[in-house]
């Protein structure tokens, strides 16, 4: 018959058959290695309480590391492609004055991910500043994109260099139809995605706002769908708000509004409208305080975000009074 013996755990006694401190912790469920104790007010080591006996009427705290301050509950982050993120704002790394004033952005922002172009080096002066020096991939995702491809063909031989170049998979595709309005050229944007996939590669990929289109990319391999909100670089907003919220009804994969925002109630509309993140770059880098803009989009997607978990209040054909009517004197 097993003995057991009466201890105090955590302010609670209990009684147990185990022998040493892992067996007890091991009783309760958690892993040895992911906590610390302390044995009689004393600290015991971790790699030795598999030799620390327990005695009648021992006392035991058990600790181990939660969120400091906030519960599971509070966890809003979101992933694509098994990467997890808490900020759902991305910024692009082009048009601003110099690599500093763009890092200064990005810090401002709070974003976890900017997009890269990937262009030739220049041999006349290697020695040039390079995007690296002052935002550090190793602090910040790097996603590279195919800014300026206009056939599948270019697109994926720009990202087989980019993975060659930096070993990146998670990457932003994006084949152009024609220069006037920078959309998508839909048909090679598909075909791409397709052997993107096929290579291993996890694109997030740059569309048109159509329902059936992100479908179709979602289908192909697509790891994000990127519907724009308006041409790239127009500052006009969300221009046809029923189609990107019928994509993010209908998608299983994040959806993240590319291009078109212009300022900060742009962004908070694309949150309300329940897409996972927004992707900016002029409308922050052309605004007369790129920091202070960078700055104010990262309050509006928390704000859309929070607007959108909350559920706003129904749309009303006529006035609906906050007092009532009855009982007026």
């Amino acid at each position: 018959m097993t003995s057991t013996i009466s201890l105090t755990v955590n302010g609670e006694s209990r009684r147990t058959s185990a022998a040493t401190i892992a067996d007890l912790v091991r009783e309760l469920g958690l892993a040895p290695e992911k906590v610390a104790v302390e044995h009689n007010g004393e600290i015991s080591p971790r790699s030795g309480l598999g030799a620390v006996q327990l005695g009648e009427g021992d006392q035991l705290e058990i600790v181990h590391f939660v969120g400091g301050g906030s519960g599971e509950a509070d966890d809003d982050s979101w992933e694509v492609a098994g990467h997890r993120f808490t900020s759902r704002l991305i910024v692009g790394t082009g048009k601003y004055k110099d690599f500093a004033q763009n890092a200064a952005a990005v810090e401002a922002a709070g974003s976890e991910i900017v997009t890269v172009a990937v262009r030739r080096v220049n041999i006349s002066d290697p020695n040039q500043p390079v995007l690296m020096d002052h935002i550090d991939p190793k602090k910040i995702i790097y996603l590279p994109n195919t800014a300026g491809c206009f056939t599948a063909e270019d697109a994926i031989r720009t990202l087989r260099l980019a993975r060659e170049a930096g070993g990146w998979e998670l990457v932003k595709l994006e084949v152009l139809g024609e220069a006037k309005t920078l959309y998508p050229n839909m048909k090679e944007t598909l075909r791409a995605t397709e052997v993107l996939a096929s290579e291993g590669f996890k694109p997030m990929v740059y569309c048109t706002d159509d329902p059936i289109a992100a479908k179709q990319l979602e289908e192909a391999g697509a790891v994000a769908v990127m519907p724009l909100g308006a041409p790239i670089g127009s500052g006009l907003g969300i221009q046809n708000q029923v189609t990107i919220r019928l994509i993010v009804e209908g998608a299983s994969v994040p959806v993240l509004v590319d291009a078109g925002v212009g300022t900060a109630s742009d962004a908070a509309v694309a949150m309300e409208l329940g897409c996972d993140g927004v992707l900016m770059n002029t409308a922050i880098a052309e605004a007369k305080d790129p920091i202070r803009m960078a700055r104010a989009m990262r309050l509006a997607v928390e704000a859309g975000r929070h607007a959108y978990l909350s559920g706003r209040m129904g749309r009303r054909r006529y006035a609906d009074p906050s007092s009532p009517l009855a009982g007026l004197i």
